[in-house]
């Protein structure tokens, strides 16, 4: 399986530990995820995407980016492949538009169930899917959701985007249910610069809103009571989720399966457990009149 990073911040911030400096970070990572790497970062609401299907730690390219991307939204993985060659066009991130997107998971014998899946894709989306894996066919099949709501350039609010990974993760396990296949596994991150949102969808996945001890609280003119402590209001100055907590000042906490962590563009936090949705199904479906 993979690693999954990403994160975001009121302020542009370099992700140099994260992605190297850390003893866990996601470079070092590659060390059991070889087939590939990605960072994309946003300069002026626009991502900037590089990837490679080098091992990372092996790649300069990867330190010498991993040593210059600064900026208010990152997300990164390294691959270990399941699904698809180790190419270069295999690799996440994957991007459309300001849309980018990285999964850990897999759809077992996906190369089954592939053109059931191309065919929930709307067609003008369709063929911009390049590689092979399963993990860019779920990426286009969430776009296609979200077009439901909007055309892609539009601002989506934080309940439309949760839907809509939803959404999209339900159509995909009931073709492999359908089918009778093994459990799917659809942990994914997925942003537009500005909101991002993470699904656990099997694989582990961790959070973290704010530090024990901001070894910037000297000098950070941002600072302030939810930086090194849980929010009171609903707002944060930074949101990261990993793979694996990271090693450093960040506080973690690990979302269980089914569980949905987002920020939107004004870093309001939103976490929606998968408990928390059916119980307000039942409680729709109790309120429906009798026929």
């Amino acid at each position: 399986m993979c690693r999954l990073f990403g994160f975001r911040s009121v302020i542009k911030s370099q992700v140099h530990s994260s992605l190297l400096q850390a003893d866990n970070a996601l470079g070092t990572q590659s060390e059991r995820h070889p087939d590939g790497w990605g960072v994309a970062y946003y300069v002026d609401g626009c991502p900037q995407v590089m990837r490679s299907p080098q091992h990372a730690l092996a790649d300069h390219l990867f330190h010498r980016l991993s040593g210059v991307a600064a900026s208010e939204t990152v997300l990164a993985h390294v691959r270990k492949a399941t699904q698809g060659e180790k190419t270069m066009l295999n690799c996440h991130p994957f991007q459309h538009g300001r849309w980018t997107f990285a999964h850990n998971g897999d759809i077992p014998r996906f190369s089954e169930l592939r053109e059931q899946l191309l065919e929930c894709i709307e067609p003008d989306l369709r063929r911009f899917i390049l590689g092979d894996t399963d993990s860019e066919t779920i990426f286009f099949l969430l776009l296609s959701e979200l077009r439901q709501h909007g055309p892609l350039r539009a601002e989506f609010s934080i309940s439309q985007l949760v839907g809509a990974v939803r959404k999209t993760a339900r159509r995909v396990r009931k073709l492999c249910d359908e089918a009778g296949k093994q459990r799917c596994l659809l942990t994914l991150v997925v942003t537009d610069g500005s909101s991002l949102v993470a699904m656990q969808g099997g694989k582990e996945l961790f959070f973290s809103t704010y530090k024990r001890n901001c070894p910037e609280r000297q000098t950070c003119a941002s600072l302030n009571q939810q930086c090194e402590a849980p929010t009171t209001t609903g707002y944060v100055n930074h949101f990261i989720v990993s793979s694996e907590p990271l090693q450093g000042d960040n506080v973690w906490e690990e979302l269980a399966e089914g569980d949905v962590v987002a920020v939107d563009g004004g870093m309001r936090l939103s976490r929606e457990t998968l408990e928390r949705v059916r119980l307000s199904c039942v409680t729709d479906t109790l309120a429906l009149p009798a026929q």
